[in-house]
């Protein structure tokens, strides 16, 4: 019997002009493609229509509108990489704003991050998330893909210097995010999941 593909959203946070979020999601892309496993739906928070609904929310609006609402893309997936900065210690403010956005569309289902940034990589966002997600009832994997100095890590063409190092981190993460991606879809199909 053959199993579906997981599909997999990567959730790129970053919504800054010149943004580093592009070069590393695009190398991330590149390493899931490589999988059978997995179909990948770029979620990117600035996107137009993306971006306009999510302003939209802060005046209370319904999001209404031709293109997916953020809820009903969330809720069509099996499972998340987000790729975020760390900006000031933290995660970016449309981060957040896009994962309050939607709520139940989160539950039971497996969270892994790509981060970037200075001295800590983006590590000290990733642990801020880890604390948002578990409040949504979502599972974030312990395995992560960390780039320390990351504007140092890339060469001109968009490639990691250390390719087999990062290779191998992202094999690691999307290891544990195909196992948990396909333990908890097969759970909610048998057990919906109401905690």
């Amino acid at each position: 019997m053959s199993v579906p593909p997981l599909k997999i959203g990567v959730l790129v946070g970053s919504v800054r002009p010149g943004r580093f979020a592009d070069r590393v999601s695009r190398w991330f892309l590149s390493e899931v493609g490589r999988r059978d496993d997995m179909e990948t739906h770029v979620i990117d928070l600035s996107e137009p229509d993306l971006a306009s609904e999510l302003k939209l929310t802060l005046e209370r609006s319904d999001g209404s509108g031709d293109a997916p609402t953020l809820a009903e893309r969330i809720g069509g997936l099996d499972g998340f990489v987000v790729v975020t900065p760390e900006y000031n210690h933290g995660y970016p403010a449309s981060l957040k704003l896009a994962i309050d956005y939607v709520y139940r569309e989160w539950r039971a289902k497996p969270v892994g991050f790509v981060s970037y940034g200075g001295m800590a990589g983006g590590q000290r966002a990733v642990e801020q998330l880890r604390q948002v997600f578990a409040e949504l009832h979502a599972v974030t994997l312990r395995d992560t893909v960390s780039f320390h100095m990351a504007w140092e890590q890339f060469d001109e063409d968009g490639h990691p210097h250390d390719q087999d190092g990062t290779a191998k981190a992202a094999s690691v993460l999307l290891d544990q995010l195909a196992w948990w991606g396909l333990t908890l879809r097969e759970g909610r199909a048998a057990r919906p999941y109401d905690g």
